[in-house]
């Protein structure tokens, strides 16, 4: 059957992919799957019940909540009635809540506890939505979803000839979400995105892989971000089931029972998962930390083509000894992981495809459905420190300056509320402005480079492209996260969130004593632990490119505390304003803002002075 708008997608399963499985989800700990019939039933029950409690097609709808099945229950059922979804992430200020809420002008809200319904309510009650707000979980004084089934079921005669009929006037182009991007600086922009739009990029991806019927996926990314959901809507058209995982803290123990065949994620976590299993090798006896290093620096050195006899001889027994025990914390049985969000390092793709789990990188953005390009699972094509080839249906090219342009069927309809800022990155050609900077090698693989706002230029002239000098720094075990600095300035410094855990083993080894995280950035031979791992990076890098001084910073980096957008990406201005105190001393010497300009009007008054009188 034609898969042309998102809720065809239930049609399809029933149809063609019958399964007591579809979807999986924890209640009171204990994994329950729903059935294809059992899905479609939910869903039809989510439509009846909201136009039986007066809501129209056309209405707004938000959904606050974690990875859960009841989630896609809401998103189909809102697709085919005609509403509008608005996802939003469970983790952002009340600010952006107030926003957002209010400039979506939602009808309604179905969240998923207790917390957020915290910081929601204000919002809510301002705007006389506090009872129209729904939650999947309990609580005290709020609607339950189960209402909303409870009506539907009732209601079912009355309104599924209705919802028919809605379904039968739905067209492809049709606005069917409105998606807030995270943003790193001021509002969110509303991305508006139709059925097609999605429907052609989970189609287009799918024939990146070979995994379908009788195959397992975890979900574990918000679902609220256009990537994971556009990558559910790939495994239902491929009649894979999905496991949701609402809480990320439970995602080791979730795969372990899972065991999924394949997985989305974004870098920062594989960074992470790997920083882990080095820490715990260090924890190893001799023996067993020498095999285990062995390995690794096998594993690094992984190549997708031509490696030698004797190199697969090494790593089959690296393989044996090493990597399956990694292989066994995911499940045992991940055939592909999927990498999406930002650029992917090269040593993580080595190092995991190394293991047998073989990660495969692709590119987007919201406002582009968000995939323009992505390494299909086929070793001929694909080149590791690339996203790939251009999907099918997509254009791309490169503008003079070097920024990504895209055209297709996966850009959006526009910004909502905002012809204006529609106007700015959507031209007269129809060709989108990523705002990204990239290459094409061999005419084929798309490199992203940086991003086109976050490239500064020095005093001197020189464009630094901070993100390519970041991941390379991040490649250190002692390196959380990073920020590379240095607009205006003669030259390029960098801001360092240390991975704590490393480096109080490292201080351990090294007897080095310290109260706290505070007391431990200023220990000398920590700082100059941190400048080897800068030095050894600066061997790669252009002279104006290389980072001239460091600042350690004790805070770990975080969404929640505002360092990190939910993407997990750096929100470079707060981080700016955050640590003026820090800049001012790499670059003034230490005087505060109030004794640099003390400084500058001094200077002035003695030109001033030393001007002949007239």
């Amino acid at each position: 059957m034609e898969i042309r708008r998102t809720f065809d997608l239930i049609d399809l399963n029933v149809e063609k992919y019958p399964r007591k499985n579809m979807y999986g989800g924890k209640h009171d700990k204990e994994w329950i799957t729903y059935s294809t019939k059992e899905v479609r039933d939910n869903v039809n029950w989510v439509s009846y019940g909201l136009l039986s409690m007066g809501f129209q097609k056309g209405d707004k709808i938000a959904t606050i909540s974690g990875n859960k099945p009841e989630w896609n229950f809401v998103d189909m059922g809102l697709a085919q009635a005609g509403f509008i979804h608005v996802p939003i992430y469970p983790t952002i200020s009340f600010e952006e809540y107030s926003y957002i809420l209010n400039h979506s002008e939602v009808k309604a809200i179905i969240l998923g506890n207790k917390s957020i319904f915290n910081k929601v309510k204000p919002t809510a009650e301002k705007s006389g939505l506090l009872n129209k707000v729904f939650s999947f979980d309990p609580v005290d004084g709020v609607r339950s979803f189960s209402e909303i089934i409870k009506s539907g079921k009732s209601n079912a005669d009355k309104y599924a000839p209705i919802v028919t009929e809605i379904r039968n006037s739905i067209k492809p182009e049709d606005l069917v979400t409105i998606i807030y991007t995270s943003g790193t600086t001021g509002n969110s922009k509303g991305v508006m995105l139709s059925h097609i739009n999605l429907v052609s990029n989970a189609l287009s991806t799918s024939k990146a892989h070979d995994l379908g019927y009788g195959h397992r996926a975890m979900s574990f990314l918000p679902l609220c971000h256009v990537y994971e959901r556009m990558m559910n809507y790939h495994f239902q058209y491929k009649g894979i089931s999905v496991y949701y995982v609402e809480n990320m803290a439970t995602v080791a123990d979730d795969a372990r029972q899972v065991k999924p065949h394949i997985f989305n994620t974004v870098p920062r976590l594989l960074e992470k998962v790997y920083d882990n299993i080095l820490a715990k090798g260090k924890d190893l006896t001799w023996v067993k930390k020498t095999i285990f290093f062995w390995a690794v620096s096998l594993g690094l050195r992984y190549r997708l083509h031509n490696n030698s006899t004797f190199y697969k001889l090494r790593l089959s027994i690296a393989s044996k000894l090493i990597f399956s025990k990694w292989r066994e914390a995911l499940g045992g049985e991940v055939q592909v992981i999927v990498s999406g969000g930002a650029a992917l390092q090269s040593r993580l793709e080595r190092i995991f495809w190394a293991a047998g789990m073989p990660v495969i990188q692709g590119y987007g953005l919201t406002e582009t459905s968000p995939v323009i390009a992505v390494n299909p699972f086929r070793i001929p094509e694909i080149r590791f420190g690339t996203v790939g080839p251009v999907l099918e249906n997509v254009e791309v090219k490169i503008a003079d300056d070097g920024e990504i342009l895209c055209r297709g069927i996966n850009v959006m309809m526009g910004y909502y509320k905002a012809p204006e800022l529609t106007a700015e990155v959507i031209d007269m050609d129809g060709w989108f402005h990523t705002g990204d900077i990239g290459v094409f090698e061999d005419e084929k693989w798309l490199k992203i480079t940086d991003r086109k706002k976050e490239m500064f230029k020095l005093s001197a002239g020189k464009y630094i492209a901070p993100q390519i000098i970041e991941n390379k720094l991040k490649e250190s075990i002692y390196i959380e996260q990073v920020m590379v600095i240095g607009e205006n300035e003669k030259f390029a410094s960098a801001l360092i969130s240390p991975n704590f855990v490393i480096l109080h083993d490292w201080c351990s080894e090294h007897k080095i004593q310290f109260r706290d995280n505070s007391d431990l950035i200023d220990v000398p031979e920590v700082i100059e632990r941190y400048s080897r791992e800068v030095r050894e990076v600066n061997k790669s890098l252009g002279e104006h490119e290389q980072i001239k001084r460091i600042r350690l910073v004790t805070e770990e980096w975080t969404p929640q505390n505002g360092e990190l957008s939910p993407t997990l990406k750096l929100r470079r201005n707060y981080l700016m304003e955050r640590y003026k105190d820090q800049i001012a001393e790499i670059y003034f010497g230490g005087e505060k803002d109030s004794n640099v300009l003390s400084r500058i009007r001094n200077g002035i008054t003695g030109i001033l002075k030393g001007l002949p009188k007239f």
